[in-house]
């Protein structure tokens, strides 16, 4: 099943390792230096040019992607669950 994460991005829900908080979780300081780590190899991807409210981790054929997205961790589950019903 496909996910829609942005205006026109949409990633395999098999895919996904985790949905991230941007908000909560990057008051740690590990989680910024993951982000950062993760934008400087470029296995980072901005899916729309909104305000930035998620970040979901995906492997994609052994290849870590991070998105970022502008729909909060809430409206991706409702999505998630939504389509596994």
């Amino acid at each position: 099943m496909y996910l829609q994460i942005g205006t026109e991005n949409f990633i395999k829900s098999e895919e996904i390792l985790g949905i991230f908080d941007l908000d909560n979780t990057t008051v740690s300081k590990a989680t910024r230096e993951y982000l950062n780590k993760a934008e400087k190899d470029g296995e980072t991807k901005t899916v729309s040019f909104d305000l930035p409210k998620s970040f979901i981790v995906t492997v994609e054929n052994t290849e870590k992607k991070v998105y970022i997205s502008p729909y909060s961790t809430n409206t991706i589950f409702k999505r998630i669950d939504s389509k596994s019903i």
